[in-house]
Parts: structure tokens; C-alpha cells; sequence
């Protein structure tokens, strides 16, 4: 399990057990929704022992159940994440605006943000249509086989991107994926150069995606703005024409505004 530490302070003025505690929390998972001490001292790297008082812990303070030998988490958990999306600005700052782009392209829009080496949707506007085809606000994925992950990444500096690249473990969800590192590299050189992603079917079959970074005023991404698609609704890239503009626009307006 990899952990990146966005800023180094001097080690005494942490607080040890609370960063273990959060890698305990971060163990489950849709693939683990269900642990015991043993298999979550494995993934934090802690000792059964400890890893059983945090899990215990988490019982007490109802973050957590047990029937003796297996651990799941409830509800409350939820605070956690619900305080950052109430208290962060740009997931409510971009509501309507993708909203709007909903509105005039009938496609789902979605803001998301890089968190290491996933992409995080942070809000989703739905569109007009009954079925709606995306990703929900909380889902993760893996930033090398989606459009917001490549409009972010091509936006790094180079130390930033290149140390990414190294870390990232290019895993396979379609026989589209990208999985090699010298071709992911290839693609987000085409992303630099024009300035948006499209991604064909590399996380589900049937399914593309079109993302223009949101940036700051300094040029530096902060976000993406994406909208996921069926591709036989939009052949030969005709999406190009019908939606990355609607996108392009936003995501100007916007940097106006972050």
C-alpha cells in the first residue's frame, strides 16, 4: 500500500497513532469491505496487536463493528469525507456551472481532483437522460485510465509528473488500458499538446471519456472537468465537435475564478 506525504514537518510535532489510525481506516476498500486484525496489520503495516487496539478503537467510537473476528466500517465514517465536500470551495464553486453543461449536452459532467495515483469525483451533475453514465461523487479511480487523470497529470511540472510515473502501477481494467509506461507517455505528450484528454473504453467497454484540466491562475491544474459517454453515440470523435467546447468554455470561466 503506497502513502504520499504531501508536506514534511519535524516528526515531533506529529502525532504517530493518529497517521496509523487513518491507514487503518483507508484498508477497507470495495475489494476489502471486510477485515480482521491480521489482514489489516498486513495492509497498514502494523502488527496484529496494534492493529487489532486501532480496529477496537474504532468499534468504541463507532466508526467501526466486529463479530469478534472481522471488522467492517458504518455510517459515521462518512463524516469524514462529508466535512471536506462542505467545506471545500470548489466542489460547490463548480455545481453549476456543469450543471448548465449538462443542460445544453445532455451528457453526466464531473469535477474530480488527483489524490497520489487516483482520481477522486468530487461532484457529478447528472444528465437529463433516466439512465446516466459515470461516476458518483466518492469514486475512485485509477488516474492512468481516465480522461481527468490525463488532463491533470499533463499539467504537472516535470519533477512532479516524472516522479509519479515511476511510482504508478499501470494495471489493466479493458484490453484498451494503457499499460505500458513508454505509450502512457506518448499519450500525455498528445494531451500537453492539445490541451484536453479523450480516453476510448480504457476503465469500462462501451464507455469514453473528454477532460480539459481546471487551472489555476498560474497555470497549475487543480482539478478537471470531464463528462463520460457511450462512443457509438459520438463516432469518429465527433464529440470533439459537440462537447469539448462546452467543456473549454467552463473550464475558461472558471479559471477566472479559482
Amino acid at each position: 500500500m503506497h502513502y504520499e506525504v504531501p508536506q514534511i514537518y519535524d516528526r515531533k510535532l506529529l502525532i504517530e497513532g493518529l497517521g496509523k489510525g487513518l491507514r487503518v481506516l483507508e484498508c477497507f476498500s470495495e475489494e476489502c469491505p471486510r477485515l480482521t486484525a491480521t489482514e489489516t496489520g498486513h495492509k497498514a503495516g502494523l502488527t496484529r496487536t496494534a492493529a487489532r487496539r486501532y480496529l477496537v478503537s474504532l468499534v468504541h467510537f463507532g466508526y467501526a463493528q466486529t463479530d469478534g473476528k472481522y471488522y467492517w466500517l458504518l455510517p459515521r465514517v462518512l463524516k469524514i469525507g462529508q466535512g471536506y465536500l462542505e467545506s471545500s470551495r470548489l466542489p460547490r464553486l463548480v455545481q453549476p456551472f456543469l450543471q448548465r453543461f449538462s443542460i445544453e449536452t445532455g451528457e453526466t459532467a464531473n469535477f474530480s481532483v488527483l489524490d497520489a495515483h487516483e482520481v477522486v469525483y468530487l461532484y457529478r451533475s447528472n444528465s437529463p437522460r433516466i439512465l446516466s453514465i459515470g461516476f458518483h461523487a466518492g469514486a475512485r479511480i485509477a488516474a492512468h485510465c481516465t480522461s481527468a487523470g490525463h488532463a491533470m497529470l499533463a499539467y504537472l511540472d516535470d519533477a512532479r509528473f516524472n516522479e509519479w510515473v515511476k511510482g504508478h502501477i499501470f494495471s489493466r481494467f479493458t484490453s484498451q488500458t494503457i499499460t505500458d509506461q513508454d505509450e502512457f507517455l506518448k499519450v500525455i505528450d498528445v494531451v500537453r499538446q492539445n490541451g484536453f484528454a479523450l480516453v476510448d473504453q480504457y476503465a469500462n467497454i462501451g464507455l469514453s471519456g473528454l477532460a480539459v484540466p481546471l487551472l489555476d491562475k498560474k497555470g497549475r491544474p487543480v482539478g478537471a472537468l470531464s463528462t463520460t459517454f457511450q462512443n457509438v453515440a459520438y463516432p469518429d470523435d465527433s464529440c470533439l465537435q459537440r462537447l469539448l467546447p462546452h467543456l473549454q468554455h467552463t473550464a475558461d470561466v472558471m479559471r477566472e475564478l479559482v
